[in-house]
């Protein structure tokens, strides 16, 4: 005996129900339900936080430390010189900027920040991991111009001399300096 018969017969008044009832859901209009949702803010953009860079096994990586105000870029050095927190060694982040004996100062100029390092960058003393890591922190902070990061000009000075040609860098969206060439 075929039993779909019967369970169309069983199934018939209870299908007939939904349709006469639908779904449940009301014939309102829109509902005002408030701001849309926002996504994560990337790093360094929240209004309070600084942004630094320490390599990791894939690059370059950003990170985000709360601040109580926007800081200089020789405050943002500063705390790039202490190096990574607990947290952020566990991500597998290092700082590649070596020990210096000198110390490492930044000036803030409009839309350009001088920094002086106590080393050579030709010799070697400072690898292309710890000049990106000290230009995009430099760029990342507080630096008068109005000028978006990737435009600011670090102009880096070799053993804390000022030079009329140091080497001048941007910091690139993901972390990557470029030279700058006039």
């Amino acid at each position: 005996m075929n039993p779909l018969p019967r369970i169309r017969r069983a199934l018939g008044p209870a299908a007939a129900a939904l349709l006469l009832g639908g779904c449940g859901i009301g014939t309102t209009g829109a509902v005002h339900a408030g701001p849309p949702a926002s996504g994560i803010q990337p790093p360094g953009t929240e209004a309070r936080s600084v942004r630094l860079y320490f390599a990791g096994p894939y690059g370059i990586r950003a990170v985000s430390r709360p601040t109580d105000r926007p800081l200089s870029p020789q405050q943002a050095l500063d705390l790039l010189l202490e190096g990574p927190t607990p947290a952020e060694r566990e991500r597998g982040l290092i700082s590649q900027v070596p020990p210096m004996s000198g110390q490492l100062t930044a000036a803030v100029g409009q839309g350009a920040v001088d920094v002086f390092v106590p080393l050579e960058v030709r010799s070697g003393d400072l690898d292309v991991t710890a000049v990106a890591q000290i230009a995009c922190t430099a760029a990342h902070a507080n630096v008068s111009g109005g000028r978006p990061a990737t435009q600011v000009d670090i102009r880096i000075h070799e053993n804390n001399i000022r030079s009329r040609t140091p080497w001048t860098v941007r910091c690139g969206p993901n972390g990557t300096v470029t030279p700058v060439t006039n």
